[in-house]
């Protein structure tokens, strides 16, 4: 499993805390930005990590910033990205199941780092369950398709 991260400087500290984590369980990653706590703006990391991940050199993403909004908003308008933004366990693993999402969106002025981190277990451990799930994230491409310019 690859993943692309991303925040800005208002979400660096909890990606950092994130990237000992993948760390620590051995998960493959690589941090496209930002990298200090200098202002910056949330939509250019939001859109490095979509495009990477839209691309399938990633298998997910995960984005940070202050309240996960503004970055999973910015993720979404990439063709063929589904960015969930989670505060809880139960999101995280039920977007995987039945929206198929490629990216988890974090707020680090939401949610602490040891809640944070079993959201990312939880996002990365589920499974999307396909089925009749699958005809619902077809509609969501071919609404994407349709407003395509």
């Amino acid at each position: 499993m690859k993943i692309a991260l991303g925040s800005d400087h208002g979400g660096l500290r909890l990606k950092k805390e994130i990237i000992k984590h993948l760390e620590k369980k051995g998960i493959e990653f690589k941090d496209f930005g930002t990298y200090s706590e200098d202002s910056c703006d949330y939509p250019d990391f939001a859109e490095k990590v979509a495009v990477e991940v839209a691309a399938k050199n990633f298998e997910f993403g995960i984005l940070v910033c202050g309240t996960g909004i503004g970055i999973s908003i910015a993720a979404n308008k990439v063709p063929g990205i589904r960015a969930a933004l989670c505060s809880d366990t139960f999101s995280a693993h039920a977007t995987r199941e039945h929206n198929d999402a490629n990216i988890l969106a974090l707020g680090e002025r939401i949610v602490g780092p040891g809640l944070a981190l079993d959201i990312v277990d939880a996002f990365l451990n589920a499974k999307f369950e396909g089925d009749r799930h699958t005809k619902r994230i077809n509609k969501i491409s071919e609404i994407e398709k349709k407003y395509k310019k």
